[in-house]
């Protein structure tokens, strides 16, 4: 039954009552998510905005609503941006304002074709909302590409009973609890005499995937305290770099000489495996090294580390004219044992889009600004102890570790241990280094398996296969409070991860909501077109 025989349209609203409606619902998002953390927010966050929507004088409005709120939820979780493109590509506030802008409006059409959804569902069948907005939302967030990748699913991070579900579907699984929740409250607004079954109906779900959270979580545990554990130190350098990479010969020395020596404290303090962050040796080495430098060289890596290390850096080939974005595994003997080069950079830094085609951009793009090329996808390095068995170390750099196809390749190999290397220095201490971590923590649920990231200005952590924080150290903004060199050692369990069923099969649950969608439609389209 079509939705305008089942019910009366709503009143229009005028503009200026859906814009505030929308705007609560962005400032609803963002305070919802890291660094504010009410998470608790999110579960009303989209009423406003459906109720804008629903009302709006006319699609056309109802879809920029939509848009507005994803403009303002951006506006307010990624102001960073300004600082950073003021960092990284010295650009002046306006500019990073509107690089800001610009950013807002891309991640605001993830909510305009909600909201096109939305409409398009409920004028087409008399469907509760408690199931049109989970639909609507999962498909928005899939289809949607990203410079960088998140969901509504991120204001939940730190509530590991409610992110458990994400081994089955992924983390739209959780932006979809939410939307259900959102929307039965929506339904329990505006018709309240006929929405109490399809409530009962939503509630039933969210209690049925809260279960299955506290089963699993304590199978997972269970798993864990039988699984050997390793003794990872990490290493934070807190250092301020530049744009394009390069140290004076006497920064260099200091900075290596701290990574050295907060190595040689973690090996005394047990380490058995340090890693150092993304880009941390301060200097290019050859792509095709095999051995460390000698004693008698400036530029030796391990001096008197007895553990094997995982080095971030750069690496050159100069045959191809080619850098790369490096991880060395080096064993205590100074073999290199394995290289992983990484294979998703982020545009606009590490590379620019179109730029071999357009030669000319790098007469005027700043300096360090995308040189890499890309790695030829995900490997493991093999670490082996006789009192620990052998572990497969899979390294993941920067934000490879938030992208969720790219972490169900690294799921295929069955790693033991994640090992991630990242600098999120250029975007200060206060925001997204917890974004970042916030959205890492589902791709250990994902793949049900031990994280660690060495990160250079924090935050450096342990996160556990069921997607808890065990050991953490603190965000740092080197450029304006610079800290010495530090680290920890975390006890790592290593579990074989990717045996679940979102590496098994993807995103089925993305394609199952797209394909209800497209049943919901079906049955106008054979009337109209018999």
């Amino acid at each position: 039954m079509r939705d305008g025989a089942s019910r009366p349209r709503p009143p229009a609203a005028r503009l200026p009552l859906g814009l505030a409606l929308s705007s609560a619902s962005g400032c609803l998002w963002f305070l919802a998510c890291p660094p504010f953390d009410a998470s608790w927010l999110a579960w009303v966050a989209a009423v406003p905005a459906l109720l804008a929507i629903t009302r709006a004088a006319s699609v056309r409005q109802a879809l920029f609503l939509g848009a507005w709120a994803g403009a303002v939820e951006t506006a307010g979780g990624y102001h960073w941006l300004i600082e950073c493109m003021q960092r990284f590509a010295d650009f002046p506030w306006i500019g990073g304002a509107l690089v800001l802008a610009l950013f807002a409006m891309s991640r605001a059409v993830i909510f305009l074709l909600f909201a096109a959804l939305v409409l398009a569902m409920r004028r087409r069948a008399a469907l509760p909302m408690s199931l049109v907005a989970p639909l609507a939302m999962v498909v928005s967030e899939w289809l949607i590409p990203q410079l960088f990748p998140a969901g509504q699913y991120i204001s939940q991070a730190w509530n590991p009973l409610i992110i458990q579900i994400s081994e089955l579907t992924g983390p739209l699984g959780v932006s979809a609890l939410l939307l259900m929740v959102n929307g039965a409250l929506y339904d329990l607004l505006t018709a309240p005499r006929t929405a109490g079954r399809h409530a009962a109906a939503a509630a039933a779900v969210l209690l049925a995937s809260l279960l299955y959270g506290a089963v699993r979580m304590r199978q997972v545990d269970a798993a864990i305290a039988r699984a050997p554990h390793l003794a990872v130190g990490l290493v934070q350098p807190n250092v301020a770099y530049r744009n394009d990479g390069q140290f004076s010969s006497e920064e260099a020395l200091r900075e290596l000489a701290a990574l050295q020596e907060q190595s040689r404290r973690l090996e005394r303090a047990g380490a058995r495996l340090v890693v150092w962050s993304e880009g941390s040796y301060p200097s290019t080495l050859p792509h095709d090294l095999l051995h460390d430098f000698g004693a008698e060289s400036a530029a030796m890596i391990g001096r008197d580390i007895g553990v094997p290390l995982i080095v971030g850096t750069d690496t050159y080939d100069p045959v191809r004219d080619q850098a790369f974005n490096s991880a060395l595994f080096i064993d205590p003997t100074g073999a290199v044992a394995g290289r992983y080069d990484k294979s998703r950079l982020l545009a606009f830094g590490e590379y620019i889009p179109g730029l071999d085609l357009l030669p000319f951009l790098r007469r005027i793009i700043p300096a360090g600004l995308g040189r890499f090329r890309p790695g030829s996808g995900p490997l493991s390095f093999a670490f082996t102890a006789p009192d620990l068995g052998a572990w497969r170390l899979a390294p993941v750099i920067c934000y490879e570790d938030i992208i969720t196809d790219y972490l169900r390749s690294v799921g295929r190999l069955h790693p033991t241990l994640l090992v991630n290397l990242t600098v999120d220095s250029w975007y200060g201490a206060q925001a997204e280094p917890w974004q970042h971590l916030a959205l890492a923590v589902f791709g250990t649920v994902e793949l049900r398996v031990s994280m660690v990231r060495a990160v250079n200005s924090g935050v450096s952590v342990l996160i556990d296969p069921n997607g808890r924080l065990l050991r953490q150290t603190y965000a740092d903004d080197p450029y304006r409070d610079p800290r010495p060199a530090d680290g920890m050692v975390v006890n790592a369990p290593g579990l074989s991860g990717g045996h679940t069923p979102f590496v098994a099969f993807g995103n089925w649950f993305a394609y199952l909501c797209a394909a209800a969608i497209a049943l919901i439609a079906r049955p106008i389209r054979a009337a109209r077109h018999p």
